[in-house]
């Protein structure tokens, strides 16, 4: 079976944020997922709906031989399982989990957009990345996380939490 590299980044900033978060990637290496690298933790005020708690948030690359679709559905199980409900969209959640890249496809349906299309606008989720690919380059765009970083126009501040959580 094919490998793939994928990035997925985690958020939580419902009850204890940080044991969610090892939660999730726990859920996650139990389904056909290597988890390659994990980055800090990171604290950020909340993003479009700002009147709630601030967000912890970390990236993951991992390798699996899911594909996009599949992927995205074991993802929203983990989410579900884990007590996630969707009312409104930037409520308060106990855990998100996105496909950020996967491999350099581009895709875009009703129901899964990779690259994530707000990853060039969003610092909370650059300043994870980049520390993880840095080089990576943005597929469509031709510029690196490390570029499209230094560009951002987000004025949110990222503050590294915790380096070794894993």
């Amino acid at each position: 079976m094919e490998t793939h590299l994928a990035y997925l980044l985690l958020g939580s900033n419902m009850g204890q944020a940080k044991l969610n978060l090892k939660q999730a990637v726990s859920e996650i290496a139990q389904i056909p997922i290597k988890v390659k690298a994990v980055s800090s933790i990171y604290q950020t005020k909340a993003w479009g709906k700002t009147d709630q708690a601030d967000f912890l948030n970390a990236a993951l690359l991992i390798e699996t031989t899911l594909e996009p679709i599949i992927l995205l559905e074991k993802l929203l199980e983990i989410e579900h399982k884990m007590g996630r409900i969707r009312t409104q969209k930037w409520e308060e959640r106990i855990i998100d989990i996105d496909i950020l890249l996967y491999d350099s496809v581009v895709t875009n349906s009703p129901e899964l957009t990779i690259p994530h299309p707000q990853i060039p606008f969003r610092k909370f989720t650059l300043v994870p990345l980049n520390q993880l690919a840095p080089e990576f380059i943005y597929p469509g765009k031709n510029v690196t996380i490390k570029e499209l970083l230094a560009t951002c126009t987000d004025d949110l501040a990222v503050e590294e939490v915790e380096k070794t959580w894993i």
